[in-house]
């Protein structure tokens, strides 16, 4: 009966910490980033990269781009590929989480900076008190 307890146990304690807003809040994160993350990548795969070849013409493009040092290739082109996907995701990260998420941390923190009216009870012990104030001067 004890091991059954202690199974019970384990389980109720991983089903709270699995199910918890932040953990599930993550994985939806992951998912959805890795998403972005394969559109990102045929965006500059597909359009961003073979529009800089038209500029840059070559035989295959930037795939073909290659310094040949000693008979070995080095495909600087993908590389170029790479990078450019990575300042993508990059400036899509910063407007997201600088520009935007900041700005609605921005807004609820000066809309906890007003303070809210007073209420009557509020009003009149702020009257006491200023009473009791002045006739102790």
């Amino acid at each position: 009966m004890g091991a059954r307890k202690k199974v019970s146990a384990i389980v109720e304690e991983f089903k709270n910490f699995a199910l918890k807003g932040n953990v599930v809040d993550l994985a939806i994160g992951v998912i959805i980033g890795a998403a972005f993350g394969k559109i990102v990548d045929s965006l500059v795969k597909h359009i961003i990269m073979p529009l800089v070849s038209v500029i840059m013409p070559g035989e295959q493009g930037y795939l073909g781009w290659k310094w040949i040092i000693d008979g070995k290739e080095v495909p600087y082109g993908i590389f170029i590929g790479e990078i450019v996907n990575f300042l993508i995701v990059a400036l899509a990260l910063y407007v997201f989480i600088v520009k935007f998420i900041g700005m609605i941390v921005t807004n609820k923190k000066e809309e906890a900076a007003v303070p809210a009216p007073l209420t009557k009870d509020q009003e009149l012990l702020t009257e006491i008190r200023e009473l009791l104030r002045s006739k102790q001067t």
